[in-house]
Order: structure tokens, then C-alpha cells, then sequence
């Protein structure tokens, strides 16, 4: 999809009939919606729904490129830009392509995946610019000197490790400033937003080592880093869709460096990874073969597309320099044998045991049943676990609803237990509880994490396996598509 502002105008136009339609059935109460939905949602869901259904399908570089345009740094946000050098050891590289053998399944075949190498991260130091105007312009100042104005507003010892959203392939911290800013104010803490590597060109574990050294840079800055050595109590993984998973899959990379007792070296010292105070996500994207019931189920408050309206042979993109892939696979984000694996599809993780505790929100979206699983699992294996449900809402709804009571109410909540198990909220402790926050009144009702799931583990692993078989293999000329 062509994200530039001529052409959404232009594919505006002959969806104005069913914005006209959307309007009078929604007037009408016509629609299973129409009691839980006002008029915007409505209009603004069935929009990109259209866009996302019904426009022709866009070069995967095409649509990648126009989600990572910068527009500018203004208003009541502190950005300072840095790059994270990995280390000159090969260690957490050759650790992570251990632990990866070490989850599957047994009887599972070695590799089955690309080994990347370490590169520089990029990222973005984001706070809160509480004197700024909405049209303030960003200072002219160097980027070291940006942080330190920033951390003069920076008023409890909360960090947020940020990882955005976006399927894996598009979007950037650019992006997600306002979400990041949000946060930041709301914890009076500060965000660093990962510009983590985008599949289809680096495919699966390539993002996850960019996570990892960027909560071990955290931890244990090098030499010429901008802050000083952060507490892991005060480090909270974060983020939505794609990001969420990573934030979970991140989470189980550190619980199973604990479990085989790894030490990796990293510039220089053999380091513990310990865990952060907590992992706060959004709409986590959990099965990336989009296999669970809710896809089905939840299709009518969704804009994503359910498993009925995509196409059975998959989305016909147009081959370009990073899609379809050489050797072909189905999925943008791994190879095909590691689809189900529990680091890929942290739905399937089979043990949260010991874990920091775990927020997660979602609405009545197609990715619902991940997250259900997902705290009701751990809160079973005694995790602490805070989970929201907000009824009717499609995926990430309070990223699109600005200003919506239902949005304010999941940002706050999120920022409460963000605050809450970093110290950043006095000595509060973060305490289990689900709760379905009811449509357009915002009553909560009590959940019980006992029924939370209906889905038995063995269900979910047969429900994957099954969507994985029937998922299409993208292949393409080989004169365009890309050696990944």
C-alpha cells in the first residue's frame, strides 16, 4: 500500500460510497457494532479495512519504504538519536543459535534457519518536553545534548525498551514517537525505541539479536554510551503487534539463558542477563501463522483481515529486491520450519516459569486468543499477570483512537503497571488481575485467568501445525527476488 498523502487522497475517493453505507447502517443500528462503536470508530475501521482488503497488493520494498518515512521531530517530545556497537565477541550470537536448538521440539531437525551476524542498532532515546507547544521545533543542538535535556525532565527511574509494531516488516520508532511520548509521560520516566532490523531481507533470528544487545547495552553501556548503567528493576520491555511478540520472545531468550546457565561475553566481560522488571505489551502478535479461533471469531470488530477474507494462495505481491525469497518460504518473519517454534509463535512457549510479571491488552481482535493463552499460561505457572481485554476494539485501537476515553483508559492502564513494577510509582507491587473493560461505559468486569483460554496446549500447537501446512510458498522470478 502507498502510504504517501496523493495517493491515499486518490483511493479516498471511490470509498466514499462505503463510508456513506458504513454511516447510515451504523445510524441505524443495524450492525453487531453499532452498540459498542461510535460513529468514528466505525467509519475509520471500515476504512482501513477497505485499504487493507481491497487495494491491490504493493511491493513488499514499496510499502516497507513508505512506512519508514521520518516526518519530522516536533512538538512535546525529546528524540536523541544513538547507534549501539555490538560486541567484537561472537558470543551472544552463537548463545542465541543455541537456545533456539535448545527449545525446539524433540526430534526437531538442527538449523532450519539463517545464522545473521551482529550489526550496529540504531535507536531512539524518547521523554517527555513538558514546556514544548504541539508546533515546537525540535532545538538545534547535538544529540548528546538532547539527552541531557531530556533527562532533566526524567523524574522516576523508569526505562522502557521499546520494540514498534508493524507485521515484522514495516514501521519504525519513527513511527511510534507518540506512543513512546505517551509512555514517557505517563511513567515520568524515558523510552528508547529499537530501529531493530525489518524481515523479509533479515528473516528471523536477526531481530532478536538486535533486541538483545540492546537491553544488554542498558545494562552494561560501553565505553562513549550517552547513559549511565541501568538497573534491570527499572527496565521494562514494551511494545505492540510484531513489537510485543519480540518483547516475549526476548523474555524467553532470558529465561532460558538462566535455565542452561549461559554467561556470554559482551565488550569485553562474561555477563549475567537478568531480567527486566517487566514486559508491558500491547496486541502481541503471538502465532504468526494466524491459526487461533479468534480469527475467525472476531473478524467483525477487526480491521485486520480474517483467515476467510484472505486470499487462499496467499497475497500476490509483485516480485521485488526482498520478495518473495531465494530459497522461497511462506513467511515474511522466519523460515518455515521454525513457524511453530516458541521463540517465533511465543504463544507455544512451554514454560513462563520464573518469569518478571506480564502485562497484556487486547480488544476483540483477531490476535485476541494469543494473549489469552499466553497470561493464562503464566499466571497458571505463577507469574504475576495483568490482563485487559477492551470489548468490540480492533487491534492496537488506542494507537489509532487518540483522544477516544477507551484509548486514554489503555494507555493508562498500561503506564500504571509500567510505573508500578519499575519503582517509578513508590512501593506499590504489581498484583494479578483480567478484566474486561466493557464498551463505550468502560466498566470493568472481573475475568477469571482459570477460563481465560479455552484453548488446551496441544490445541494450539495443532491448531498452528495445521495453519502452517496450508500456508502458501511465495516464490517469484528469480532475476528480481531477493538471496536471503
Amino acid at each position: 500500500m502507498d502510504f504517501s498523502p496523493a495517493a491515499l487522497a486518490k483511493s479516498l475517493l471511490p470509498r466514499v460510497p462505503l463510508l456513506g453505507k458504513t454511516a447510515i447502517t451504523h445510524t441505524l443500528g443495524r450492525t453487531e457494532q453499532s452498540g459498542k462503536w461510535d460513529l468514528r470508530t466505525a467509519l475509520v475501521t471500515s476504512l482501513i479495512r477497505s485499504y487493507l482488503l481491497d487495494s491491490p497488493p504493493q511491493a513488499v520494498s514499496k510499502s516497507q519504504k513508505a512506512s519508514l518515512k521520518d516526518p519530522g521531530v516536533k512538538g512535546r517530545v525529546w528524540i536523541s538519536k544513538i547507534t549501539m556497537s555490538p560486541p567484537a565477541e561472537d558470543d551472544i550470537r552463537r548463545s542465541i543459535f543455541h537456545i533456539i536448538e535448545s527449545m525446539k521440539e524433540s526430534g526437531e531437525a538442527e538449523g532450519g534457519y539463517r545464522e545473521p551476524e551482529m550489526v550496529p542498532v540504531e535507536a531512539e532515546w524518547t521523554g517527555y518536553r513538558a514546556a514544548a507547544t504541539k508546533k515546537s521545533p525540535e532545538l538545534n543542538i547535538s544529540e548528546e545534548e538532547k539527552y541531557k535535556e531530556m533527562m532533566k525532565e526524567v523524574t522516576s527511574p523508569t526505562t522502557i525498551l521499546y520494540f514498534h509494531g508493524g507485521a515484522h516488516y514495516l514501521m519504525d520508532p519513527a513511527s511510534h514517537r507518540p506512543t513512546c511520548k505517551k509512555l514517557a509521560k505517563i511513567t515520568k520516566g524515558r523510552c528508547l525505541s529499537v530501529r531493530y532490523r525489518l524481515a523479509p531481507q533479515n528473516p528471523f533470528p536477526s531481530a532478536l539479536i538486535d533486541a538483545l544487545v540492546s537491553y544488554l547495552t542498558l545494562l552494561y553501556p560501553p565505553p562513549g554510551s550517552l547513559q549511565d548503567p541501568v538497573l534491570p528493576e527499572n527496565v521494562v520491555f514494551a511494545g505492540d503487534s510484531a513489537g510485543g511478540n519480540l518483547c516475549l520472545s526476548l523474555l524467553q531468550t532470558i529465561l532460558q539463558f538462566q535455565r542452561l546457565n549461559l554467561r556470554p561475553l559482551f565488550h569485553g566481560s562474561s555477563r549475567f542477563i537478568p531480567l527486566p522488571a517487566g514486559c508491558a505489551t500491547a496486541s502481541p502478535w503471538c502465532d504468526v501463522t494466524l491459526s487461533l479461533p479468534s480469527h475467525l471469531k472476531n473478524a467483525p470488530f477487526d480491521y485486520l483481515p480474517g483467515r476467510t477474507t484472505r486470499p487462499v494462495d496467499g497475497i500476490p505481491y509483485p516480485p521485488c529486491e526482498i520478495w518473495p525469497s531465494n530459497p522461497p518460504r511462506k513467511a515474511f518473519y522466519a523460515d518455515d520450519a521454525l513457524l511453530c517454534h516458541p521463540l517465533v509463535s511465543p504463544v507455544v512457549a512451554e514454560s513462563w516459569e520464573g518469569s518478571c510479571p506480564i502485562y497484556i491488552a487486547v480488544g476483540q481482535e483477531l490476535l485476541s486468543d494469543e494473549g489469552k493463552h499466553v497470561a493464562a499460561k503464566a499466571r497458571r505457572q505463577g507469574v504475576e499477570v495483568v490482563f485487559e481485554e477492551f470489548e468490540a476494539m480492533p487491534h492496537c485501537f488506542a494507537m489509532i483512537f487518540e483522544g477516544m476515553e477507551g484509548s486514554k483508559r489503555f494507555f493508562n492502564g498500561w503506564g500504571a503497571f509500567i510505573g508500578i513494577v519499575s519503582g517509578g510509582d513508590g512501593n506499590r507491587k504489581v498484583e494479578s488481575k483480567g478484566s474486561c473493560i466493557v464498551a463505550k461505559t468502560l466498566k470493568e468486569r472481573t475475568l477469571d485467568f482459570g477460563t481465560l483460554s479455552e484453548l488446551k496446549d496441544e490445541e494450539v500447537k495443532e491448531f498452528m501445525r495445521e495453519g502452517a501446512s496450508k500456508m502458501k510458498t511465495f516464490e517469484g522470478d528469480p532475476l528480481t527476488a531477493s538471496k536471503l
